[in-house]
């Protein structure tokens, strides 16, 4: 009897093929789109190119359809929970609107912050806060919401103030012990957490002091003759006839901190957060609601959770800073999430994305090369399977065996791991950080792209300290 069909080994220019396909349809796209190419074209794209290796898959390959099938849709659970955290952070970003929570931070942040000093002052800011409470997304749906309002408000471009954000945000992600990338890292490579937090302070300091160095560097230039105190007087007084601005209401930022903080799950976290601005609109904000029923205010929170805020102020600058979030706001980088988690489900059930991973892999001559391997590899899988925690797993398990053959500790891969794979998610537009950065701060990814320098450097210091035998830790003999 004849047995089942034979599956054919992917060649490595054949892996190669749905990438090449993909980022052609993804720049046709950003050409004839511009920026708003992230509101379907990409999501079209990508589901082409997931088509494409597909076809690849069951006719060149030989492989059952349900098979490849079955690991795409395991690829896009993966993702269930990115997607719940990003709708409700748009709930959360629309009761905080409406509540007073965002525009009493942005007042502050006017008031308090001088222009000169903000970027540093963002970036900071961000740092401690992702430290604090190991998350980055928290942290950039939260205070990074606020921060691009006073940034904004200061007269500076907004995809500035989001790399100075984004640095700041995976900073602290990526040296938290509560962070779940800076756990899974030293879980896959073999090592202790603190071990590998310790091992990162070699490439993450000099990465992250540069980057002070940077932003201190553009405040104090780009301040000079860009900032209008009296345009910034103008949004103070636009938000103050608008809303009660009063410090309590920075208490449920805190509180939202606070939870965090306490190993309390994001989920959870966010909702109280959301809930919390509901109650703000509510109680303290009557001006949002003209004098309306109870019931008419409740159906007008929840209506501004689902759809999001709308400021109308006759004040361009503060309704544009005022307005958004919404859990229907964040509808299509959902779906850019889901379309760029079937892709990379496909490329790996065919055998495509391991082969070129191990193509890679034959590159590798010796601990530096084999270090730069590893941050290369993490930086492809952000690119094709759209997912930080799949770029660690997958190349932290491809590359194991590779560090004790060469006799070096697994905390030099735990940290290639973190940074080549952690930092570099929220700079590709379709994986599920870059989807979400953009979808909350409400900036393209490749707009903000240039300016995380963080996130930027990182590798590039990990390369370099690799390339010149710095910094690596080596098991002793036998």
């Amino acid at each position: 009897m004849d047995g089942p069909p034979k599956t054919a080994r992917p060649t490595l220019w054949l892996s190669l093929l749905p990438l090449a396909v993909l980022l052609a349809l993804l720049i046709f796209n950003v050409a004839l789109f511009g920026d708003d190419a992230t509101a379907g074209p990409n999501q079209i794209a990508i589901l082409l190119a997931a088509m494409f290796a597909g076809l690849i898959g069951r006719f060149v390959l030989k492989l059952e359809y349900r098979a490849f099938e079955a690991r795409a849709i395991k690829s896009i659970v993966l993702a269930m929970e990115a997607v719940l955290i990003l709708l409700i952070v748009g709930a959360l970003i629309g009761t905080w609107l409406i509540g007073g929570i965002v525009p009493t931070m942005v007042y502050y942040g006017i008031k308090l912050i001088s222009p000169s000093v903000f970027l540093l002052v963002a970036c900071l800011v961000c740092s401690v806060v992702s430290l604090a409470i190991g998350s980055s997304w928290s942290t950039m749906g939260t205070v990074g919401v606020a921060l691009l309002g006073i940034g904004t408000a200061l007269a500076f471009p907004p995809p500035l103030v989001c790399g100075a954000i984004i640095s700041g945000a995976y900073f602290g992600d990526k040296m938290s012990p509560l962070s779940d990338t800076t756990n899974l890292a030293p879980a896959v490579a073999g090592t202790d957490l603190f071990t590998h937090i310790r091992h990162m302070f070699y490439t993450t300091i000099p990465a992250y002091t540069l980057t002070i160095i940077i932003f201190t560097t553009i405040g104090l230039f780009f301040s000079v003759g860009e900032y209008d105190p009296h345009k910034a007087d103008e949004i103070v007084n636009a938000i103050q006839a608008q809303f009660n601005v009063q410090p309590y209401l920075l208490l449920v930022p805190a509180a939202v901190i606070l939870l965090v903080a306490w190993r309390v799950p994001a989920i959870p976290a966010l909702v109280v957060g959301a809930i919390l601005g509901a109650v703000a609109a509510l109680v303290f904000q009557p001006a949002q609601f003209a004098g309306a029923a109870w019931t008419a205010r409740y159906m007008r929170v929840v209506e501004v959770a689902w759809g999001g805020f709308e400021l109308s102020t006759g004040n361009d600058i503060v309704d544009t800073l005022l307005s958004g979030g919404g859990m229907m706001g964040m509808v299509s980088t959902v779906l850019l999430i889901l379309m760029a988690m079937l892709f990379g489900g496909v490329m790996e059930a065919t055998g495509m994305l391991p082969r070129i991973a191990e193509a890679i892999l034959h590159l590798v001559r010796g601990a530096g090369s084999l270090i730069t391997a590893t941050i290369a590899s993490c930086v492809l899988v952000n690119l094709t399977a759209s997912e930080q925690y799949l770029s660690i797993v997958i190349a932290g398990r491809m590359f194991r065996g590779a560090y004790e053959r060469h006799r070096l500790e697994p905390r030099n891969l735990s940290r290639a791991l973190e940074d080549g794979g952690t930092v570099t998610s929220v700079l590709v537009p379709w994986n599920t950080c870059g989807a979400f950065a953009s979808g909350v701060l409400g900036v393209a990814t490749l707009a903000y792209l240039p300016f995380c320098f963080f996130n930027l450097l990182c590798p590039v210091v990990a390369v370099t300290m690799a390339s010149l035998g710095l910094a690596i830790k080596r098991l002793p003999e036998a």
